[in-house]
């Protein structure tokens, strides 16, 4: 997760607009925003709200935002309240517990919520049983380790290729996972290890991936070991290509990433949204960064689920269902579960600068 870079005054202005249009007798639907706005996640609940706030004002509606402290006890008093208020459908939780605890107090007042950050897979895949109105327009859990699987069998199919991972279970599930894919395609790795992390330097670890032959390697762990790497394979122009996760959107520290590093990871939305809809941002002086544009999209998926609820007689819950939704970050469409009905992560290419989409180079 990474923090708005807009002011602190910037975010006041911003809110007190929010709470004006909240109050606003005016509008007729009212969506709840349900975020984190005391604590340490505090900054990431102010982009979920500024970015909902605008997309209420753009389309006539009303927010109501209450802080669920990313907490059981925050989310639970929080979907009361939403209830209490009679709020139409609720975007925004970043947090398991406060989900967790909100969705059965909704869920009996018929009240759909759209996640714009909780990922913990079972959210949905348990939705048989809990019956949880829950729509998740944030990624899965094991989405990024899927694409990781699927995108770098596909592209390495003719390479001699290597899997690593620093011994941590996200770097462990993350290599296991594109050990077992690759498998299935009837392919093996040259190498396979668990190397150190936090070192000074990977030379012995690069020696060994020389030795062995790899050209391509993928490390899971974190992006400043895989941008040491770089520097080491480098130094002793052994010619490999290393690829990471999502972990590689923080920057590094002292070490550059080398040029053409792969990472897997979803986009920045400020970099493929409507160009109209960053504008209004700007015009704000709220920077489209984190959470903002999710939940400005999530807002949109509510107003348009709504009319199509309205307008057929259905319930809201088949009407976010199995249909197209056309957002400020692309068409949404929800699965059965309330899964998105794509994987967002996609291949990028360190340039030297920055991450750019694989495909256009």
């Amino acid at each position: 997760m990474r923090l708005l870079t807009t002011t602190i005054a910037a975010l006041t202005t911003a809110t007190a607009a929010l709470l004006w249009l909240a109050t606003s007798a005016e509008a007729e639907t009212l969506v709840g925003v349900a975020v984190p706005l005391s604590g340490p996640s505090a900054i990431l609940g102010k982009q979920v709200e500024a970015g909902a706030g605008l997309a209420a004002e753009a389309n006539g509606m009303a927010i109501k935002a209450v802080d669920d402290a990313c907490g059981a006890e925050g989310g639970a008093a929080a979907a009361k309240e939403f209830v209490d208020a009679k709020v139409n459908v609720v975007v925004g939780f970043l947090c398991t517990d406060a989900i967790e605890a909100a969705l059965p107090i909704l869920k009996d007042a018929n009240i759909p919520v759209i996640t714009v950050g909780v990922r913990t897979e079972s959210l949905t895949d348990q939705r048989a049983k809990t019956g949880w109105p829950v729509y998740r327009l944030a990624p899965r859990g094991d989405d990024e380790r899927n694409a990781v699987a699927t995108e770098l069998t596909r592209l390495w199919r003719d390479e001699l290729f290597a899997i690593v991972d620093d011994g941590t279970i996200y770097g462990r599930e993350m290599a296991e996972t594109f050990r077992a894919a690759a498998e299935q395609a009837a392919l093996k790795p040259v190498f396979t290890d668990t190397f150190r992390p936090q070192l000074d330097n990977q030379i012995g670890l690069v020696g060994r991936l020389k030795k062995a032959g790899a050209t391509k390697v993928f490390a899971g762990g974190d992006g400043d070991d895989i941008a040491i790497m770089g520097r080491d394979a480098a130094q002793l122009d052994t010619g490999i290509t290393f690829a990471g996760g999502e972990n590689l959107r923080t920057p590094p520290g002292d070490v550059p990433y080398a040029v053409g590093t792969l990472m897997i990871a979803p986009p920045e939305w400020s970099e493929v949204a409507d160009p109209k809809i960053v504008q209004a941002f700007g015009a704000k002086n709220i920077v489209p960064d984190g959470y903002t544009l999710p939940a400005y999209a999530a807002v949109e998926i509510a107003k348009a689920a709504l009319a199509g609820a309205q307008s057929s007689g259905q319930p809201l819950g088949q009407a976010l269902t199995g249909h197209d939704f056309t957002t400020a970050i692309g068409t949404v469409r929800f699965d059965d579960k309330g899964d998105l009905n794509r994987n967002l992560f996609r291949l990028f290419r360190f340039d030297g600068t920055h991450f750019v989409p694989l495909e256009n180079k």
